[in-house]
């Protein structure tokens, strides 16, 4: 069992990336997410040559284990709509251009919503189009990294088995997969996080996409209750997962060795905080 699990955040750029560092090491995180360009724009803006290299330096030298890029909100792949597919594309090809830039793990996206029934199977192939067409645009080593949905509407990886699916129409070994825990709670693709639902959810894990292609634990208590369908986050042990859950999550010796990133409200309201961070780390002692 991995003896220190990382225990990561998401965390501001505000006044350049370097300073992401600064506020990961602050609050005491171990990795770091952050936005490589503004996450509510089509527009995507490269950081300079000497940006990236600030940032590679300075979190060479800050202990920091790993940093990933989160894809912009606005990014629908499976969209009929051709300018919404094309912007999509666009959009994400030039987040994983940043991720190379930086030497990020990779950039992790919600694929978008399809149109549902008969039409699911056109939905992900549109999405796996996109998917194939921002990696041969953004040539490099950064992942493309699939979250699972918390299953309201149309929205595309509402379970493991839908995103392994995925997974194989994309067919590229750039492509992982973060779990994020309230999503995986709010769709009812968990019923809990007691022991028992932890020890089956590593079995579907390795059964659909496979330990490798886990890159992430988005680790956020869920505000809704269970089947909400509603994407809501609330601070660890303050929502209905709860600290048992985060807990037994823990003890888990596979999931132990994934990355937790938190991208909770913060008890503040200022986003992922020290508290949060410590309590998480105590619950893995």
């Amino acid at each position: 069992m991995a003896k220190h699990p990382i225990i990561g955040a998401h965390v501001s750029t505000a006044g350049g990336l370097p300073n992401a560092v600064l506020l990961a090491r602050h609050i005491g995180a171990d990795a770091i997410q952050i936005f490589g360009s503004s996450p509510r724009q089509w527009e995507v803006r490269l950081p300079s040559v000497k940006d990236a290299n600030a940032f590679r330096k300075a979190f060479a030298s800050s202990g920091l284990k790993g940093v990933f890029l989160h894809a912009p909100y606005l990014i629908n792949l499976a969209s009929e709509d051709r300018g919404m597919w094309r912007r999509s594309v666009a959009a994400l090809a030039g987040h994983l251009k940043i991720a190379n830039m930086i030497r990020a793990k990779g950039v992790i996206v919600h694929v978008g919503s399809g149109v549902g029934g008969l039409f699911q199977a056109r939905s992900m192939e549109l999405a796996a189009a996109g998917a194939k067409q921002a990696l041969r645009q953004a040539v490099g080593k950064s992942a493309l990294i699939i979250e699972n949905s918390a299953g309201g509407g149309e929205k595309i990886g509402k379970n493991l088995a839908e995103i392994a699916e995925l997974i194989r129409l994309i067919d590229s070994r750039r492509v992982g997969v973060c779990l994020d825990t309230a999503h995986s709670f709010e769709s009812g693709m968990v019923n809990d996080y007691g022991k028992d639902e932890v020890a089956r959810l590593a079995v579907e894990v390795k059964r659909t996409i496979g330990w490798k292609r886990l890159m992430a634990i988005h680790a956020n208590d869920s505000k809704t209750a269970w089947n909400s369908k509603h994407d809501r986050h609330e601070n660890i042990g303050a929502g209905h997962i709860g600290l048992d859950g985060f807990k037994n999550l823990l003890a888990n010796s596979e999931f132990r060795k994934i990355p937790f990133l938190l991208e909770v409200p913060g008890f503040a309201n200022e986003g992922p905080d020290k508290k949060n961070v410590d309590i998480l780390r105590k619950l893995a002692d």
